[in-house]
């Protein structure tokens, strides 16, 4: 039996891993699915004080005190900035680490840094405009292509975020896994994805890489490809 941590996304919650959560324990395994502050099912604890660091120890402290150890950590999305950063701050409890069509971002970069400039700032624009100056909308399902099936459910379900996630340098201490031991995972299904930048660089560093043909949301449009995928990193 593994331990999984699947880490959402940016304006997602738990909610976005129920069908891989799903089979990954009928196969046996421990699955954690996190939501972090200020969405989904904590959208009441939005504020501006929400940053990357909160949400870095979000997953931190589920980790410790539910005494994991030899855990798979997936991030999904935004959550590459978060896996990160739990991935250094507490490498011996990781055994594998998976970054699930997800930013991959170095020491004193932010989201923002790793966005092209159109995308970065067509979000500043919206949360200056609709967003109070400090929360970012969500981007709605079709521009990621979420299935077509899935997206009015997608668009119902995304929250606002708080923009400090997305502004806040990641600090890291060099600390981490080894390149044998990290998973990148490209989808190659939607149009002016900001993520084909990371693919190279992680098979240059050494990291095992694939693509899946699907949506930005991959655990909603291809579950069980997720699924068979997260289960067989074990063996790398």
């Amino acid at each position: 039996m593994t331990t999984f941590v699947l880490v959402h996304g940016a304006w997602h919650g738990s909610w976005c891993w129920k069908r891989v959560r799903a089979k990954l324990q009928q196969a046996g395994h421990s699955v954690f699915t996190p939501t972090l502050t200020g969405v989904g099912e904590r959208s009441h604890l939005l504020s501006p004080q929400v940053t990357l660091d909160t949400h870095i120890a979000d997953v931190e402290n589920l980790i410790r005190w539910e005494q994991l150890d030899d855990v798979v950590l997936c991030g999904h999305s935004y959550a590459g900035c978060v896996v990160t950063g739990v991935a250094d701050r507490i490498p011996g409890r990781i055994s594998r680490l998976v970054y699930l069509d997800a930013f991959v971002p170095r020491d004193g970069q932010c989201l923002y840094d790793l966005l092209p400039e159109e995308q970065r700032a067509l979000q500043q624009n919206l949360t200056r405009e609709i967003g109070d100056g400090w929360k970012v909308p969500p981007i709605p399902a079709e521009v990621f292509n979420v299935n077509a099936a899935d997206r009015a459910w997608v668009d119902s379900q995304c929250t606002m975020q708080s923009a400090a996630t997305f502004t806040q340098p990641l600090r890291l201490t060099g600390a981490g896994l080894p390149a044998s031991r990290v998973s990148y995972v490209l989808a190659s299904g939607w149009p002016d994805s900001p993520f084909v930048q990371f693919l190279e660089p992680a098979r240059a560093r050494g990291w095992h890489t694939t693509t899946l043909p699907g949506g930005h949301d991959l655990m909603l449009d291809l579950p069980e490809e997720v699924s068979r995928l997260l289960a067989g990193v074990i063996a790398q």
